[in-house]
């Protein structure tokens, strides 16, 4: 192990968050989301603007908001921008922490928080 791992980018942090969020890949607007932040390799540490692109990105492949998986990894991306010791948690685990964190009093929205109830995971 290197002494000083490369720090995470925001395309691997979305890249992460769509492992997460999509493993088997059934969504086509996540995959949607990476591509569009693929070429996005500055630390993640490093954007001041980071909660707007991340926002714009989630806009232009959902500009609705109602694809429950693709804002679950937007807000995924968001969070491992601050906990960034967490990208390898366990999906279910990565997925109820960002929830609880990236959204308005640990409340996701309704098609949300019953889109994690699906996949089996309780905020």
């Amino acid at each position: 192990m290197s002494p000083n791992p490369q720090p995470l980018t925001l395309a691997a942090a979305v890249k992460r968050a769509a492992e997460a969020v999509d493993p088997h890949n059934d969504e086509p607007e996540v995959g949607e989301l990476v591509t569009y932040l693929e070429d996005a390799d500055e630390p993640i540490t490093a954007l001041a603007d980071l909660s707007d692109r991340v926002e714009e990105a989630r806009r232009s492949v959902d500009p609705e908001g109602d694809v429950p998986a693709v804002s679950m990894a937007a807000a995924v991306t968001t969070y491992l921008a601050f906990r960034r010791d967490e990208v390898d948690e366990p999906r279910e685990d990565l997925l109820r922490l960002a929830a609880r964190a990236e959204f308005d009093r640990g409340e996701p929205p309704e098609e949300v928080a019953d889109w994690l109830a699906g996949q089996g995971v309780e905020v």
